[in-house]
């Protein structure tokens, strides 16, 4: 019943990570990455599960010394016997080189490289550790994502172009170097590693800072010079709302640009919460800018002097939950189910219209209106609820017009 508008996507090479497509017209994916030492098989498999059941499509792990990489083939072997697919990429730094070599299997167990031009080497030894990383993905078919980063950025490149900035005659200001100086990085990296027998459509690039409004110009930059696909994210977003605020401030914009085939929301969790927040976070940004569908979202009003009862903050919050947590049934019973929209209204001024929008909707009464709540359906008064069973009853309106709505869609 929601109006939508379709969104341009900006055409890309396609890149197959393990079975994942990105890039190419594929919808965008999801990803995340573990904060596990990879060397602690178990507890990094139950990570990578837990994430890989909240939506994560592709999943990062850390790949830093030989006993990580060892790791990432245990963990390989695990999640498969355990019945997940989940493709596995690993981010090296620094010694990468030196692992790929003592570690051939870890590669093989991997869908994906995460090479940083930023710290892969320095002076001479620069080009021979990239090149070492690059053919051994080019050696086992795998992809690679050329991950440059404000905070890692190769400080050779940018001393190079500061320089020649100053011998223009209108020099640019700094910052317009170093946000040029991200892309140009992650341009000649990749044309390095083609040179090196890597072919174009395994090659991912990212251009990751910290601030909006930087990454934004830096993302559309890198979208006019390239047709790579694009990882996006906003690197170091920070913790709650201020990094959920963030990510989504960025994202939204260049995914409504059409710019953008796989994305990540980097927040730093709170102690002791689950890492599948970032996730959940990435889902449903693309749900509401209208690019992909995860799971029915509930329509509530903010409340306001005219709803003074919580009943409908509760009830939304109950459907919100229960949908959630039928998704992983649903989703293989019901396709088409997750693009259903569910609106819990609190009073009469916008109550009734907001839920005729909605496939379900429910007007529950204000402060001194009727006690009574009319449910809608497809736009149409279908029942009035009252008493203290609302709750239970508009629950079962909605499973039912799941089963009847979604239940045939694959036949």
């Amino acid at each position: 019943m929601t109006m939508s508008r379709t969104i341009a996507r900006r055409p890309t090479r396609q890149v197959m990570v393990g079975h994942v497509a990105v890039g190419g017209g594929a919808p965008v994916v999801v990803q995340s990455m573990t904060n596990t030492d990879t060397a602690d098989v178990t507890g990094t498999v139950i990570q990578i599960y837990d994430l890989w059941q909240a939506g994560s499509e592709l999943v990062r792990l850390t790949v830093n010394t030989e006993e990580a990489a060892r790791g990432v083939v245990a963990v390989r072997e695990k999640l498969d016997a355990m019945g997940c697919n989940v493709p596995l990429i690993g981010d090296f730094h620094f010694n990468g080189h030196r692992l790929v070599k003592a570690v051939p299997e870890c590669v093989q167990a991997l869908a994906k490289l995460r090479i940083n031009p930023g710290n892969v080497g320095r002076g001479a030894k620069k080009d021979e550790q990239f090149a070492t990383l690059v053919e051994a993905a080019a050696r086992y078919g795998k992809a690679v994502r050329i991950g440059v980063n404000w905070g890692s950025l190769d400080q050779e490149l940018l001393a190079r172009m500061m320089d020649e900035n100053a011998q223009r005659a209108e020099p640019h200001e700094p910052e317009q170097v170093m946000r040029n100086a991200l892309i140009v990085s992650a341009l000649e990296s990749a044309a390095r590693a083609v040179e090196l027998g890597l072919p174009s459509n395994r090659i991912i690039l990212s251009c990751k800072l910290s601030g909006v409004q930087d990454l934004v110009e830096v993302y559309r930059d890198l979208a006019l010079r390239s047709d790579y696909a694009l990882h996006l994210g906003l690197t170091e977003a920070g913790m709650g709302s201020k990094g959920i605020v963030a990510s989504t401030a960025a994202l939204a914009i260049l995914l409504q640009e059409g710019i953008g085939d796989t994305i990540r929301v980097s927040l730093t969790p709170k102690p002791g919460e689950s890492r599948t927040t970032e996730v959940q976070v990435a889902q449903e940004i693309l749900q509401t800018v209208g690019l992909r569908s995860f799971t029915p979202l509930v329509t509530a009003c903010p409340g306001c002097g005219r709803t003074t009862s919580t009943v409908f903050q509760e009830l939304a919050q109950k459907i919100q939950n229960w949908l959630r947590a039928q998704m992983p049934v649903w989703r293989g019973q019901y396709p088409g189910v997750a693009s259903m929209n569910v609106a819990v209204m609190g009073c009469v001024v916008n109550g009734p219209g907001e839920s005729k929008h909605a496939n379900v909707g429910i007007s529950l009464p204000g402060t001194g209106e009727v006690p009574v709540a009319p449910v809608y359906v497809d736009g149409k008064k279908t029942v009035t609820l009252k008493g203290d069973q609302i709750a239970e009853e508009f629950q079962a309106i909605v499973e039912d017009y799941v089963k009847r709505t979604y239940g045939n869609s694959g036949e």
